[in-house]
C-alpha cells in the first residue's frame, strides 16, 4: 500500500525544496503540503511562539491526519514546541524537522553549535539540542548565535546578501565547536558552500533520510 506524508510549512519557499527531497529520498510515497505563513509571521511578532498559534499547529497537524497522512512532518523550527505538543494528540507518527538533525549532531561532537537566522528559531532549537542530548546521556557545551539581519534579508528577496551573512557567521563559529547545526530549514541552501573545518548540518535532508527509515520501514 502506499503511504502518504502530509507536509506543514509556514513559508511556500519551502515547499519546491521538499518536493525535491521527497522526490530523492521517498519516491514511492505520496505527499501533500499544507502551508500557513502567518504561524511564523505571528511568532516573529510576538517574539515567542503563543499559546493561540500552537493551537493552530495542532489543527493542522490534525487536517494532515484527516487528510490521509501516514506522516506528518512540520518543516518549522520556530514552532517546534507545538508541534511536539501535538504528538499524543495525533494518531499517526509526527516529525519535527530538526529533531533528526538534534540527534546527528549530539553524535557527531561534544561542542555544538547552533546557528540561527532569527531569535524565535534559536532559543526552541538550542532547548532541542540540550534535551536531545540528555534523552542520549551526552554531555556536551552548546554555543548559540544569531545571524542577525540575514532572515531579513532573504525575506526581502536578497537572497545573496542572506546567503553571504550566514557563510561569515558559519566561518566563525566553526572554529569553536566540533558541530554546527543549522536552526532554520531556510538555511540550508548554504550548507556545503563556505568552507568550515567542522561538519555542518541542515534539518531538510536528514528529516528526509530520517523519515526514509520510517516510511520504507
Amino acid at each position: 500500500m502506499t503511504k502518504t506524508l502530509g507536509l506543514i510549512h509556514t513559508s511556500a519557499t519551502l515547499v519546491p525544496v521538499f518536493a525535491e527531497l521527497c522526490a530523492r529520498h521517498l519516491p514511492d510515497v505520496e505527499t501533500f503540503n499544507i502551508v500557513d505563513d502567518s504561524l511564523i509571521k505571528n511568532t516573529i511578532a510576538a517574539g515567542r511562539l503563543t499559546p493561540g498559534t500552537a493551537r493552530r499547529v495542532a489543527g493542522h497537524v490534525a487536517s494532515a491526519e484527516a487528510a490521509g497522512a501516514d506522516h506528518v512532518l512540520v518543516t518549522c523550527s520556530s514552532i517546534g514546541a507545538a508541534v511536539e505538543a501535538s504528538e499524543p494528540l495525533t494518531g499517526v507518527p509526527v516529525t519535527r524537522v530538526d529533531r533528526p538533525m538534534a540527534d546527528r549532531a549530539v553524535a557527531t561532537g561534544r561542542r555544538v553549535g547552533v546557528l540561527a537566522t532569527l531569535s524565535t528559531t534559536l532559543d526552541p532549537t538550542a532547548d532541542l539540542v540540550r534535551r536531545r542530548a540528555a534523552a542520549a546521556g551526552a554531555e556536551i557545551t552548546l554555543t548559540a548565535r544569531l545571524c542577525e539581519g540575514a532572515f531579513e534579508a532573504l525575506m526581502s528577496g536578497d537572497a545573496a546578501a542572506h546567503d553571504a551573512a550566514v557563510a561569515g557567521a558559519l566561518r566563525e563559529l566553526g572554529g569553536q565547536v566540533d558541530v554546527i547545526v543549522l536552526a532554520q530549514a531556510s538555511m540550508a541552501r548554504v550548507a556545503g558552500t563556505a568552507e568550515v573545518p567542522v561538519p555542518v548540518l541542515a534539518s531538510p535532508p536528514i528529516a528526509m533520510e530520517h523519515l526514509a527509515k520510517e516510511l520504507y520501514a
